[in-house]
């Protein structure tokens, strides 16, 4: 998930705006429905006091009618199964009681006086096929009423609004998202670029700020793979350079009156050339740049390959494992790695021999006798260090098998038990 924080952190947000977006059209779209229905609910105001007025008036049914016309509004009684069929079917909007208030005329054995009437009313609005419906309870009856002006609440207003701004805040990080995609090209490209492709080209022709750092990573690969060049190219003419001297001061060696004369030159000419050797290998782990040259080999062919690198008897070396187990590997680097143990075991170990084998994790392992040593691994995994120097070894043994294994993709490991050195390829 983390190789991926920016892309999630922007769907969150998105996803984040869209649902707090459709919570507020939602919570608008019920306020702005009960708030219509709260204003055209006070229609029925008007209804009751044309209706109380027919009752006090003793008017006829056809006055109420005209009377109830002037507003737009029809009376259903006359039709009993619509009627009925409105007040069963339809959805209640809302419904309210009140009082109505009236004063009447009285004769008593006194004479004549006022009465003040109060009748118990109910009012209730009903939606009901595109329409709206009043139904008026009173004592003396029920009277329905269809309004002919007015209509249902319409939501279309409110969706088109709400699916605009959806539409714009989806648009809106869809562009973020094309803005970012040169980003996630470019971190693809710094990885195959990691991974050795000197050759990959971070130029674009955009104008951003990503084009800006893409532009900026093509200059700095382009400086890199200069100084890389150099290097190597100094690398590899001093190194040759150095062979030629080297070479002819083998050959006038052999020129020398005095045998000690001879061997001590011999002996330091050889130390010369090992050392150009190693030098030569390490320059080529450092630069190895892809995995090109790497394979599958069988590990007892790795192995009986270092065996004959390192010129031991075949008595000196166990090796225990099947073989059926492969390495994806470059056969002549890790097969130095190999060697450069062997040479270890026999350097240190008094018994000059070595153990190999596979131990219970798939690793590989080399067992010696021999001391304990003195500093961690650390210590002897970087260049021109060892314990003793009289022994005839430069300190780039352990340095070099550290760097192969790296290049492979694994480490190198070191435990100590029962005075028994072992060595893992981990």
């Amino acid at each position: 998930m983390k190789k991926h924080a920016v892309l999630i952190t922007i769907l969150f947000a998105l996803t984040v705006s869209l649902v707090s977006v459709s919570v507020i059209f939602w919570e608008f779209y019920k306020l702005n429905k009960q708030q219509y229905i709260n204003h055209i609910f006070t229609k029925y105001s008007v209804i009751t006091q044309i209706y109380r007025e027919h009752q006090q008036r003793m008017s006829s049914k056809i006055m109420l009618e005209a009377n109830l016309a002037v507003y737009n509004l029809e009376v259903l009684n006359n039709d009993e199964n619509s009627s009925k069929e409105i007040l069963h079917l339809g959805k209640i909007l809302k419904r309210e009681g009140f009082k109505s208030f009236n004063t009447a005329l009285m004769i008593n054995n006194k004479g004549m006086y006022t009465k003040n009437i109060i009748s118990n009313l109910r009012a209730t609005m009903l939606e009901y096929k595109e329409g709206i419906y009043f139904e008026i309870e009173t004592p003396s009856g029920n009277i329905l009423i269809h309004d002919n002006e007015l209509k249902p609440y319409s939501y279309l207003s409110i969706l088109y609004a709400y699916a605009t701004t959806f539409a714009i805040i989806c648009f809106s990080f869809i562009l973020v998202l094309r803005k970012l995609s040169p980003l996630i090209r470019l971190r693809k490209k710094i990885a195959l670029y990691s991974q050795g492709n000197m050759d990959i080209s971070f130029k674009t022709n955009s104008e951003d700020e990503i084009a800006a750092v893409s532009n900026e990573m093509e200059r700095a690969r382009q400086r890199i793979n200069t100084v890389l060049e150099s290097r190597t190219l100094f690398l590899r003419n001093l190194m040759h350079e150095l062979k030629t001297p080297i070479a002819k001061g083998t050959i006038a060696t052999q020129m020398l009156d005095s045998p000690k004369q001879c061997k001590r030159f011999s002996s330091i000419f050889h130390r010369l050339e090992s050392l150009v050797t190693e030098f030569a290998m390490i320059e080529e782990v450092t630069s190895l740049d892809d995995k090109r040259d790497f394979s599958d080999y069988r590990l007892v062919d790795i192995i009986d390959g270092a065996i004959d690198m390192a010129m031991v008897e075949r008595e000196q070396v166990s090796v225990e494992l099947s073989g059926e187990q492969k390495l994806h590997v470059n056969y002549r680097l890790y097969t130095t790695a190999i060697k450069n143990m062997i040479d270890n075991a026999m350097k240190y170990s008094p018994d000059k021999f070595i153990r190999i084998f596979v131990n219970d994790r798939g690793e590989l392992c080399f067992e010696n006798k021999g001391e304990k040593l003195a500093h961690p691994l650390h210590y002897y995994i970087e260049p021109f260090t060892k314990d003793n120097p009289s022994k005839n070894s430069f300190g780039l043994g352990l340095y070099l098998v550290d760097s192969i294994l790296k290049a492979h993709g694994q480490v190198l490991a070191y435990e100590y038990e029962d005075g028994v050195n072992r060595f893992i390829f981990a």
